[in-house]
């Protein structure tokens, strides 16, 4: 800092013989050309530093550049205000400036700070494991609430910022004493707002959902991608994109698939004659199932849930470890089941029936109980053995 004080008095020194309104700027802007490289240079080695580092003195490093230019200047221009010859109307506003940068300082130096204790605590959790439902209830927590506490920061430092102003401060007095009638008035207003914050809080709470949940909202299936501060938005099976607000997961229902677990049971049907060999079609399933790599070795059974006049309804069951597996293991099942049948029984499938009858085979129906009679053996047997 003496260092900086000594330099400006001799730019000073330099300038003493040009008008004020001229000094002054040329000052200030000498200063932050002055600090803008020492900064980049200065950040640079402390890149190189803490490459071979841990993760929280990268992220550290990486953070901190803006707060520490905004810190850096913030030193120089007060220190070329207090020697500038300034005149005691412009020295106010700069000193304002300067006060409300070092509140802005403050609370950007608050939200790294909660951004790396976030990062530093959620990078003993991996989402891309098999089983990541604590990795998922952990990262749902902590997002929601960094935003959370984000949010809280940022109107803190705006208040404060503005509290810093004369007018302002007389406002936020005048405000305090009729505070019934403008908190009702302010909480009308910024009832969706309010919702869906309080929405946020219930969620990292309860946690109905999780990052990368398997979700069925509006007749569309997707995984939850982001959860914001007020609305959540879902990745669905064909890369589009739903956001929803944060007040729907509480006011609405939903199918969550991986609610307690990613490991999930999908069911295929398939529609045989009557004659389909099903003790054939079980063996076949549990060869299917077995040869699959998709298939966690849980859950294989093959069951006949419907009979109808034309076909039967046959379910097979299968279970994978999470959703995109059931599915495709899903459609593995129902390929190489048809596949089955086409090739070793042809006959087991869909087929209609139907009876040709002509005017010769009606009178051998009429004749045939006649001469069962005649044999001295009765029509109804007859016909039996038909």
């Amino acid at each position: 800092m003496a260092d900086i004080h000594r330099l400006v008095d001799r730019l000073v020194g330099w300038l003493v013989w040009l008008p004020w309104w001229v000094a002054s700027p040329v000052l200030i802007g000498a200063c932050c050309a002055l600090v803008l490289p020492l900064h980049g240079v200065a950040f640079r080695f402390a890149q190189r530093g803490v490459s071979e580092k841990s993760l929280f003195w990268r992220s550290l490093v990486s953070r901190s550049r803006g707060p520490s230019r905004l810190g850096l200047l913030v030193i120089a221009l007060a220190a070329a205000a207090s020697t500038a010859p300034l005149t005691w109307e412009v020295r106010l506003v700069v000193n304002q400036v300067l006060l409300v940068a070092f509140v802005t300082l403050v609370g950007w130096a608050c939200a790294t700070a909660i951004h790396i204790a976030t990062v530093i605590y959620l990078r003993r959790f991996k989402l891309d494991a098999e089983d990541n439902l604590l990795a998922r209830k952990h990262f749902t927590q902590m997002r929601i609430l960094e935003r959370a506490a984000l949010t809280l920061v940022a109107l803190v430092t705006i208040a404060i910022a503005l509290m810093t102003f004369e007018p302002v401060r007389q406002y936020g007095v005048s405000l305090l004493a009729s505070a019934g009638a403008a908190g009702l008035i302010l909480g009308l207003a910024m009832q969706p707002v309010l919702s869906n914050l309080v929405a946020g809080i219930q969620i990292a709470i309860t946690q109905p959902i999780r990052i990368e949940d398997a979700v069925i909202v509006e007749n569309e299936w997707g995984w939850v991608e982001e959860i914001t501060a007020t609305y959540v938005v879902v990745r669905l099976w064909d890369w589009r994109r739903l956001v929803l607000p944060l007040t729907y997961f509480i006011q609405k229902p939903f199918q969550n698939w991986t609610r307690d677990g990613a490991s999930l049971i999908g069911s295929v049907f398939v529609y045989v004659d009557h004659m389909a060999p099903i003790a054939a079609m079980r063996t076949e399933l549990r060869r299917i199932a077995a040869a699959s790599r998709l298939w966690d070795g849980k859950v294989v059974n093959l069951q006949v849930s419907d009979a109808k006049e034309g076909v039967i309804e046959v379910r097979m069951l299968v279970s994978a470890r999470n959703a995109p597996q059931t599915w495709d293991l899903r459609c593995e099942v129902r390929e190489k089941m048809i596949t089955f049948l086409q090739r070793e029984h042809p006959s087991a499938l869909p087929r209609r029936r139907a009876e040709w009858v002509t005017s010769d085979s009606r009178a051998s129906h009429r004749q045939r109980p006649e001469a069962g009679n005649e044999a001295g053996r009765p029509a109804r047997d007859d016909a039996r053995a038909a």
